[in-house]
């Protein structure tokens, strides 16, 4: 082979180079081609790696990495980086560091997975230092960041950069935004004296300095550990005496910071830059990558700053919303725009312009809203029911000054306000079904019948009607809502009527109990479906063996196969003719219906089969929690009665309406659910058509379109390499951790700047069910496939229905988001297990087999062993 490829000038490098020379040399040489100040140096290719590797058995991690530093490099390598090296200088001192394929990337960083070595000096140290990076890609820490980041290990390969190393005074790390809070145009720093691996490692405590709008702001670090190089090679670490001096003038930060944001510009992202100012002065990049961590931004809905809530995430979706599944969120906000605000969408395919997504998520501009005195009174306590971290962080947004209001008078909000109230006839509803709350029932499930009615397609549509109809029904999802929600509406009413008239005759925990096991949850009815079904397949021996010894994804497909047990086979059958449209994240209509993979149905069928003490059984808690709150009823009226007969008589009448209608609160969803399921179908539907006709892959691509680009693919676009681009993102967005509640359009997360508070030892949420339980907790990130032992505390980020049958053998329950009134709070409380919702980051402050108390009615946590 010869020498070009295996040794390559940084200079000659750009973006296109990354198979040939990785990422960090990639971005390296992309900075030199634009004029930026960086070391020269060259890089030893990734030819030159496999040429090695292939030779040797790399297959297995734990082998590489000692076949790979005991290869010799062969002679034409090793000829190549000889060649190079004195271009340097004579016997100069340079950086070695690994380049890896799969490094300095825009979702993965792999800040110090591969190795990198400082002042080598001398050619045979040179080509140590190579074969020691090629090493590097195999340690354990390389190898479990890939299959963290879903990354295969055979498909990555390292290229080495060889840099002449800067005569360093001082070094450190600069962020273009601020990798804590999200801000934008914030620059971070943190810089000591001496070579920077001792800030990169964080072996010093470095000054820390901000650059903003308002100047420079310093907080000294007491930098008493030193990195420096060793003559004739090599560095050393050295403590030193504090030093309370900034080891940067604030025009040096300024400087850098100008420097940062021109890099920024360059690459289009916020940039994670290391750096070194000279003994002359002189400033030098040595390395530029994307910060990995930050939200992307969505697009600009408005001048000025905006505030944008994760609409996605209030409904409990930590994960990604597929690119379908946002563009029928924009159908149905465009109705909801036009209904509900008289708001009329040019394009209601293309949503309302409040409606923005990034990352898969969809978030709201609530800018005007907070802008406004109604919005401000109302917005934070309709979220203090539903999603109540959330209301806190949109209240200590208030006092901005950014935000201050602009419309103090709710003369119009009422106006609107009152005419939607009485275009859906919201008042009579809700009086008619406090009068005859068993009409009420029968009027929603007639709604359920012109639901079902709307969700059967005529036969024989072609591809474009079909899609005409998808949007079509989507048009028709809202007006379910006013419909439905007055009857659960006038039962909470009467809840807050009873609290208002009781006073301290029902306090918070009275609230919890009095709740407990409601009637006509269709939720509910659904999860003690499941529970009924699973104890008559516990006494048919084929059917509890196939469940007990068979994999759940495995009995899913014998099911589609027709060969399963034929009551698992008839009983699954039966449950999912009526519940089949429902699943796990299933506002998403991208995501796969229960009647299309039922691996986790009978993944939870398995769960119930392994609890044997029936006192525990989710029936009989239902029927004990009804009683409890039969009995909480009668206590609470009788206490009022000692003050007051009257009264009395009219906190039972609101508690006995309560009781009634307030079960009623999940039948809209349930039908929403049931549209999305019909619009899945007809997608599906299309998909099929676009993959015969060879311009998808295969029928499910559909869901990485949005509406418009499948009615684009219909007219014969090839959208393949869009959709490959799509299911990656929604790839690497799955592996997202921490999603903001509130976003700013300057990329601030409002509340990773607030100061948390607390009650000491305890992890602090909302009280959503009354009651103490201690258990092993169990941290389960997806319900698909989890295992839940009864009695166990889940620990989850969020849940929807289809997380509900874990509760029926739940302990407790701990969850990241909600309020008191979101879904996982209701279904706690009819179960009558205690909850504890809204608790940061609790799947990571909590480990699976930790012992938990849950104290539902504190909304405390306490890790107890």
């Amino acid at each position: 082979m010869a020498n070009e490829e295996f040794v390559v000038e940084l200079k000659t490098l750009d973006a296109q180079a990354l198979p040939r020379v990785g990422g960090k040399a990639a971005n390296l040489g992309e900075l030199i081609s634009a004029g930026f100040p960086v070391p020269p140096g060259f890089v030893v290719t990734t030819a030159a790696y496999r040429n090695v590797a292939d030779a040797l058995d790399v297959s297995d991690p734990g082998r590489a990495r000692q076949a790979l530093a005991g290869a010799e490099l062969p002679a034409a390598v090793a000829k190549a980086v000889l060649a190079a090296y004195p271009a340097l200088g004579a016997d100069a001192p340079v950086a070695v560091r690994s380049s890896a394929t799969a490094e300095d990337l825009p979702w993965a960083s792999f800040a110090g997975q591969q190795d990198t070595y400082l002042n080598v000096v001398g050619a045979d140290a040179v080509l140590d230092a190579v074969r020691r990076c090629w090493g590097s890609l195999w340690t354990e820490r390389a190898v479990s960041y890939r299959e963290t980041q879903g990354i295969d290990h055979q498909a990555v390969h390292i290229a080495v950069v060889v840099q002449r190393m800067v005569d360093v005074q001082v070094a450190g790390v600069l962020f273009t935004a601020d990798p804590v809070t999200g801000t934008r145009h914030r620059a971070v720093i943190d810089a000591s004296p001496g070579l920077g691996e001792a800030v990169v490692s964080g072996a010093v405590n470095p000054d820390h300095i901000v650059v903003d709008a308002d100047g420079v702001h310093v907080t000294p670090g007491d930098k008493t550990v030193q990195v420096r190089a060793l003559p004739g090679g090599g560095t050393e670490q050295v403590s030193v005496a504090a030093g309370a001096e900034a080891c940067l003038t604030d025009e040096q930060a300024v400087a850098l910071s100008d420097l940062g944001r021109r890099v920024e510009a360059h690459f289009g992202a916020p940039q994670d830059i290391e750096w070194a100012v000279d003994t002359e002065g002189e400033l030098w990049l040595t390395q530029a990558r994307p910060i990995t961590t930050l939200h992307p931004l969505p697009a600009p809905s408005g001048d000025g700053l905006r505030v944008l809530f994760c609409a996605s995430l209030a409904q409990g979706l930590t994960r990604p919303v597929t690119p379908m599944g946002l563009s029928g969120f924009r159908v149905l906000a465009s109705t909801a725009a036009e209904l509900a605000f008289g708001a009329p969408v040019a394009d209601p395919v293309a949503g309302p312009p409040v409606l923005r997504t990034a990352g898969g998520r969809a978030f709201i501009d609530v800018t005007a809203a907070l802008r406004s005195n109604p919005g401000r009174a109302l917005l934070p306590r309709a979220l203090d029911l539903m999603e109540s971290r959330s209301a806190v962080v949109l209240r200590g947004l208030l006092d901005d000054p950014r935000l201050s209001p602009t419309t103090t008078s709710w003369t119009p909000f009422v106006r609107r306000l009152v005419r939607t109230l009485i275009r859906f006839r919201v008042p009579v509803l809700m009086a008619l079904a406090l009068l005859r709350p068993d009409a009420a029932r029968r009027r929603v499930e007639r709604v359920g019948d012109r639901v079902r009615t709307l969700t059967s397609a005529p036969p024989g549509l072609t591809a474009d009607e079909r899609l005409d109809r998808a949007v079509h029904v989507l048009r028709q999802a809202f007006p379910v809502l006013p419909r439905t929600v007055p009857a659960a509406g006038a039962g909470f009413v009467m809840l807050g009527l009873a609290r208002r008239l009781a006073g301290t005759d029902l306090g918070a925990d009275g609230v919890h109990e009095v709740l407990r096991s409601l009637p006509h949850n269709s939720t509910t009815e659904m999860d003690l479906r499941l529970w009924t079904l699973a104890r008559k397949l516990s006494g048919d021996p084929a059917s509890a063996a196939a469940l007990r010894d068979t994999p759940p994804a495995e009995l899913a497909r014998r099911y589609r196969d027709g060969v399963l047990p034929p009551a698992l086979e008839s009983g699954l059958a039966a449950f999912l003719v009526r519940h089949g449209h429902r699943a796990v994240a299933e506002i998403d209509i991208g995501v796969p219906r229960w009647s299309e993979d039922q691996t986790h149905v009978l993944g939870m069928l398995a769960n119930y089969l392994r609890l044997d003490d029936l006192s525990h059984a989710p029936d009989a808690v239902f029927a004990r929690g009804a009683e409890a709150a039969d009995a909480a009823v009668s206590a609470t009226v009788g206490r009022v009665r000692a003050r007051s007969r009257l009264r009395a008589v009219a906190v039972g009448f609101a508690l006995d309406r309560m009781r009634r209608l307030a079960g009623l609160r999940e039948e809209h969803k349930d039908f929403l659910i049931r549209i999305f399921a019909h619009v899945r179908a007809l997608l599906t539907a299309v998909g099929t058509d676009l993959a015969g006709h060879g311009l998808l892959d295969r029928a499910d691509d559909v869901f990485f379109l949005d509406l418009a680009e499948a009615r684009a693919a219909l007219g014969g676009a090839d959208l393949r390499e869009t959709v490959a681009a799509r299911r990656a993102e929604y790839d690497r967005e799955l592996r997202r951790r921490r999603i903001p509640r509130v976003l700013l359009s300057d990329g601030t997360e409002p509340e990773a700047v607030a100061v948390p508070t607390g009650v000491e030892g305890a992890l602090v949420g909302t009280a959503a069910s009354a009651g103490t339980a201690t258990a092993p907790a169990r941290v389960v990130l997806d319900p698909v496939g989890a295992r839940l032992e009864p009695g166990e505390i889940l620990v989850a980020p969020s849940t929807d229905p289809g997380w509900t049958p874990l509760f029926l053998t739940a302990g407790g329950l701990v969850m990241e988001m909600g309020g008191p009134n979101s879904h996982g709070a209701v279904v706690a409380r009819e179960y009558g297990i205690p909850a504890v919702v809204g608790v940061a980051d609790a799947t990571t402050r909590i480990s699976t087999g930790q012992e938990v108390t849950v104290d539902g009615a504190a909304g405390t946590v306490r890790v107890t062993s």
